[in-house]
Formats: structure tokens, C-alpha cells, sequence
């Protein structure tokens, strides 16, 4: 999924997952998966991954385009392209704010493409602009806990 969180556009060239495993920003975001923060969810049908969605805690020093600050997750979220624009997204999406409700987390942070058709769910669940970052935008959900 992560896979397809990265290749959301058609227009761009897609790799080989086998070569896009070996490079640093696919291993970076999935070194020491499991660490205090990390948190996913994943959806299926008929027993197939359909999406998955998860955030993580990082660092000044080591990072995400989405980064806000050391107690704010990045989250990312893929949906197979067969299952996009029929509500998996958005309950997946859902299922993570609730998560780090419940774990007392300040906010969520993502980072986005402006042409990326996902940013009008995250702006529909309440994510704002806060910053850019090359030819991305970084989001935030406050919690308001």
C-alpha cells in the first residue's frame, strides 16, 4: 500500500516494487515499524487488502515531507486502485482520527499534492493548509483534546 501512497498519479513513471523497496524514503518509513506511535489499519474484502492507513511519530532529525513536530503522527493512506471512490479511504482515514484520539494525540499531520484528488477528502474531515514543502502541502487536523 505504501507502494501506492507514493505512485497516486499515472502520469508519473512507476517503478518496479522490487526497486522501489531499496529506496531510502520506502525504507525509512517502514524502519523499526512498531515503535511507540506507530499505528495502522488496515481495510479488506473477501479477504483481500483493499487499503490501509497508519501515522507515525518522527523528528526534527529524521522525518516525512509532512512533518509538523515530534508529538504530532504523519499519517499516510492508500487505496487499491479497483476500491478508490467508494468510501474506503474516508473510513479508513476516520478509524486512524479516532485512534489517536483515543491515545491523546494533539493532531494528525499528512503531506499532500494540491492535485492529488485525496486532499478534498482530507479537507472535508477538516485537515488545513499549515505549509508547503516543494510541490507538496503539509496538513493538519487539530484534535482539540
Amino acid at each position: 500500500m505504501l507502494f501506492e501512497a507514493h505512485f497516486w498519479d499515472f502520469a508519473w513513471p512507476r517503478p518496479a516494487l522490487t526497486e522501489f523497496r531499496e529506496h531510502p524514503e520506502f525504507t525509512k518509513l517502514l524502519a523499526g515499524w512498531g515503535r511507540p506511535g506507530d499505528r495502522g489499519v488496515v481495510a479488506e474484502e473477501q479477504q483481500s487488502r483493499i487499503g490501509a492507513a497508519w501515522f507515525r511519530l518522527w523528528t526534527p532529525e529524521l522525518h516525512s515531507y509532512g512533518f509538523v513536530n515530534a508529538e504530532t503522527p504523519e499519517l499516510g493512506i492508500a487505496v487499491a486502485l479497483g476500491h478508490r471512490s467508494r468510501g474506503v479511504g474516508r473510513t479508513l482515514l476516520r478509524a486512524l482520527i479516532e485512534i489517536a484520539q483515543s491515545d491523546g494525540l494533539p493532531a494528525l499531520s499528512l503531506s499532500v499534492s494540491p492535485f492529488n484528488y485525496a486532499r478534498a477528502l482530507y479537507e472535508s474531515e477538516g485537515f488545513c493548509k499549515v505549509g508547503e514543502s516543494g510541490t507538496s502541502w503539509t496538513l493538519v487536523l487539530r484534535l482539540g483534546l
